[in-house]
């Protein structure tokens, strides 16, 4: 399943940003530390490095992702030419506000004082926490803040109390998301509209992806005694477990994939990364795709009430 989103007023920002990164001094760009590379905009990449800019990446949503990946990809992004990285969330969100400002200006140490500003431009893929950092950093609300992709629409220009001028732009994604695995992990996280996929087939991928790489907290989570079967094995025994049936003893499906979606978007579910660099550089692992058919059979006598 290819998952694409790109929404009209998309487009308009993306030629905002365009004719914006020519006059700024530093691109921060924050990424999802759940799925840095899968965040990150490779359409962005290409106009900052036309036009010779350095980055700052920040990993938000630190204290959700593997404290052990977040060190890895923080380092990774270290080694990037013209790029420096923080970690945003793990911490106090003022305290790391704070630093974005010095990672700046020691990206661009020409810009000194209010005389000559430091001027930047911010961006990130939908509901990565950027309207959330713009008011840390403005220590008051400036951007509305919500749980659904898509929310800002039109760029902005604010100025910090330090001097520095930031250019806020609406949550941006590309025209062509080319890994179909990067496609899924950003529905998994929330960031893309939920008209472009079908929630069962991004709760199979999600469930596939914990058996692999989280099968204790899966279980743990689930009180599942082990995970026995394939995916859809373990996803009708998550259904099950919820309480999530069907007059007649079918799972129900929409309400085993809202379940799972909101226990990994929470944090309930742990400290979750659903990539690591290595992930990039080698093909990617084959994920089994079953096309979405409904009907997940009976269930079975270990139901426990439904979560409220």
């Amino acid at each position: 399943m290819a998952i694409q989103w790109f929404p009209g007023h998309m487009n308009s920002a993306r030629k905002a940003v365009e004719e914006t990164i020519a006059k700024v001094d530093v691109v921060i760009e924050i990424v999802d530390a759940r799925l840095p590379l899968s965040s990150s905009n490779p359409m962005l990449e290409t106009l900052r490095l036309h036009r010779q800019r350095p980055a700052l990446k920040i990993l938000n949503k630190a204290d959700l992702a593997d404290p052990a990946m977040n060190k890895v990809w923080l380092e990774w992004f270290k080694q990037q030419p013209g790029t420096a990285c923080l970690l945003l969330g793990e911490d106090n969100k003022q305290l790391g506000a704070k630093k974005i400002s010095q990672l700046c200006r020691q990206l661009a140490p020409h810009r000194t004082g209010f005389e000559k500003p430091m001027r930047a431009l911010i961006v990130g893929i939908p509901n990565v926490g950027k309207s959330t950092l713009m008011n840390v950093l403005m220590n008051r609300k400036i951007a509305q803040v919500a749980d659904t992709p898509g929310v800002t629409k039109r760029q902005q220009r604010v100025e910090l109390a330090d001097g520095m001028i930031l250019y806020d732009t609406p949550g941006l994604l590309w025209p062509r998301i080319e890994r179909e695995e990067s496609g899924l992990r950003l529905a998994l996280a929330g960031s893309v509209g939920r008209n472009a996929f079908h929630e069962t087939e991004v709760a199979w991928f999600g469930v596939q992806t914990f058996m692999q790489r989280y099968p204790e907290q899966l279980k743990a989570r689930f009180k599942l005694p082990d995970l026995e079967g394939t995916f859809e094995d373990v996803f009708a025994r998550i259904g099950r477990k919820r309480g999530a049936i069907l007059p007649g003893g079918v799972i129900d499906e929409q309400k085993t994939s809202e379940i799972i979606l909101t226990e990994f978007r929470s944090g309930a579910l742990g400290r979750i990364t659903l990539e690591t660099p290595e992930d990039f550089v080698a093909p990617p692992e084959p994920i089994r795709q079953t096309d979405y058919t409904g009907g997940m059979g009976p269930a079975a006598d270990d139901a426990e009430p439904a979560a409220q």
